[in-house]
């Protein structure tokens, strides 16, 4: 993947060099840990890219907040790890500006926040193996880069443009609370209506972000033609990895529909393919599908 095509964004909030106290988290856990918080985290809703382990709950933030409160901010490191996130930013706001003026609206970007072992979001406080996550409250997509080292040893997947997809899958979610269809999941949930399970509405809100991914990843390689071979396997690879039933397999259990929260391996490629072969964002109803 050519990624160095693309306009660098100035959104990048660079918070690495900030850790906190007992680090390396992703790095003392085992594959016995690994599997088990992975087990978890299906359990209550969470996908891997979201949360590769639950290791601490939002009262952690006051600690946390404690902690870094009177520090110094971490001074932006410029290496190719910034550059590269810089990139992919920087492209999902273009393609997203101009996909949001053409329905005659204006695209208002997201911040992307680097950080390491542990960050602090307005949804609480984080560890690095929650993964990749997007906060609607501040409207930032929050990530530790040893994510993405651990997507490859322990998820099967991996590679820039597999890393590129994990990020748009993010910026989807912003467009979905820009759009107001997070909102309207959000208010589903408060009113007592059941959203997860197989078909169930936050099933089809994952599945609209990975269409919402492969409609920026159509639109970009129209722009810069910048797709390598593999490129798009390796894409294929990370969702089909991340399948609801794929992780309930792995985590030593069977596969229970009622569970799922994100879809199956299978609906996760397919609405991927969906966005990318068309590039068209009316392809990505997802609430209006009969069939996911």
């Amino acid at each position: 993947m050519k990624w160095s095509r693309a306009r660098r964004s100035s959104n990048v909030e660079d918070r690495r060099g900030g850790s906190m106290p007992g680090g390396g988290i992703i790095g003392k856990m085992g594959v016995g840990g690994i599997a088990a918080v992975m087990l978890v985290g299906w359990m209550l809703g969470k996908d891997p890219l979201e949360m590769l382990g639950i290791l601490s709950q939002i009262s952690e933030t006051g600690q946390v907040a404690s902690a870094t409160t009177g520090t110094t901010p971490p001074t932006p490191v410029d290496d190719e790890a910034s550059r590269f996130i810089a990139s992919i930013l920087g492209e999902a706001e273009d393609v997203w500006s101009e996909l949001f003026a053409q329905s005659g609206s204006s695209y208002r970007p997201s911040k992307l926040v680097l950080f390491t072992d542990r960050v602090v979001s307005t949804c609480g406080g984080a560890h690095a193996a929650m993964g990749p996550f997007y906060c609607p409250l501040d409207e930032k997509v929050y990530l530790d880069l040893s994510f993405f080292r651990e997507m490859r040893a322990r998820l099967g997947g991996g590679g820039d443009f597999a890393e590129a997809y994990v990020i748009a899958h993010e910026i989807g979610h912003h467009i979905q609370t820009l759009t107001g269809i997070s909102q309207k999941v959000d208010d589903a949930r408060r009113r007592g209506q059941r959203v997860d399970g197989d078909g169930g509405m936050l099933v089809r809100l994952e599945l609209q972000a990975d269409c919402y991914a492969g409609v920026w990843a159509h639109r970009a390689q129209q722009r810069h033609k910048w797709l390598e071979p593999g490129d798009i396997e390796e894409a294929m690879s990370t969702a089909s990895a991340i399948g609801d039933d794929r992780l309930q397999k792995q985590s030593g259990g069977t596969v229970v529909p009622d569970a799922f929260t994100h879809g199956t391996a299978e609906q996760r490629m397919r609405w991927f393919r969906a966005g990318f072969e068309t590039g068209e964002v009316k392809q990505c109803n997802t609430f209006s599908a009969t069939r996911l």
